[in-house]
């Protein structure tokens, strides 16, 4: 007769706590039995512990104290065997990236008028837009861009979200240099803030600590007022990385427009974040690495039910395994029968 073994959903906090429950329960069971049996077997072991163990029963101890070991041992055996045996299985294909694996990153990108000044890149011939798009494309060829979800911001006089939690990096790379955002907007001065605030609002259901935060802009025009608070899934890690000429500024309807970057320094330093002059240099590689960090999820490593029962069955099944050889070698060289001669060696007893 085959009893069924219900399987139960691993992704869920019930599913995985009736498993833990019902491997205790097993377990329970097991080490009554072997406790059992073990008494048993210690009241023959001491019947005979003169022979065994010699006339002073040196060593008796250890007759009390590996059955101790060999209940521990079944009875992490069998909470492990039980686990594996109740918790479905999850298979994973090559490649294959877990939910719990993804980052999160928060693009607030500036799209106004002033982005389209030709002053940045190495020789000031490049516009501040392509100049922002390098950058962000230069960012995801140096990370896993398949751990990322995206989340883009376009800001001008308002802010709009672009696309949300996306995996598709053609869909990052068509909306930086092929969509032109800045028409979706009325003119006005960059409400650079209300750029933070949508991105708050997005990463404010995240985990704590699961998100990055990366400002892309010239900081043409910033408010000097109303900087909104960064929700517990961004925290410190924000990144604001200035783009075009932060000295020499160029005529834009009326007023003349350059990198304010002291202004930028001064909004990452009050977000705890850091500021990068991306007008002529890359993301340094340090920075690069530290965002990547700093977005890789805490849970990620965290330990299942399905790894303490790997352990428990490879530290119980490895303990059964190991206490006869070691009772072996530390068991006494008494010999019933034997005395030892003056050469040192032994001969039967008269």
């Amino acid at each position: 007769m085959v009893i069924p073994i219900p399987k139960l959903d691993p992704t869920s906090a019930t599913g995985l706590n009736a498993a833990v429950t019902l491997g205790f329960g097993v377990a329970a069971v097991v080490v009554v039995v072997a406790v059992a049996a073990e008494l048993l077997h210690y009241l023959r072991v001491r019947r005979v512990a003169a022979l065994a163990f010699g006339p002073r029963r040196d060593r008796l101890f250890l007759s009390a104290v590996a059955p101790v070991f060999r209940v521990l041992a079944l009875a992490a055996v069998a909470w492990g065997l039980t686990v594996l045996l109740t918790v479905e299985p999850k298979s994973h294909k090559p490649g294959e990236i877990k939910e719990s694996e993804y980052r999160h990153l928060v693009l607030v990108l500036d799209v106004s008028r002033s982005m389209e000044v030709e002053d940045a890149g190495g020789g000031g011939k490049q516009k501040r837009a392509e100049r922002a798009a390098d950058l962000i494309q230069s960012f995801f060829e140096r990370v896993q861009a398949e751990r990322y979800k995206t989340t883009v911001i376009a800001v001008a006089s308002e802010a709009k979200p672009v696309v949300l939690d996306t995996t598709d990096r053609e869909v990052i790379r068509n909306i930086l240099t092929e969509l032109p955002m800045r028409h979706a907007f009325k003119p006005g001065e960059t409400n650079m803030f209300a750029g933070l605030e949508e991105a708050a609002r997005v990463a404010k259901p995240w985990p704590p600590g699961s998100a990055v935060l990366m400002v892309v802009t010239d900081g043409d025009t910033v408010p000097t007022t109303g900087m909104p608070k960064m929700p517990a899934s961004i925290g410190g890690n924000v990144v604001m990385v200035g783009v075009g000429n932060p000295t020499v500024g160029k005529s834009l309807g009326g007023h003349t427009t350059r990198q304010d970057a002291s202004t930028l320094r001064q909004v990452a330093t009050r977000l705890n974040g850091t500021y990068h002059d991306g007008n002529e240099k890359q993301l340094t590689t340090a920075l690069v690495s530290s965002i990547d960090e700093r977005a890789k999820p805490k849970t990620g490593d965290r330990w299942t039910a399905r790894e303490y029962a790997l352990l428990c069955i490879g530290s119980g099944a490895a303990a059964l395994g190991f206490i006869p050889v070691l009772l072996m070698l530390l068991g006494t060289g008494w010999e019933p029968g034997r005395r030892p001669t003056p050469e040192g060696g032994s001969g039967p007893r008269r």
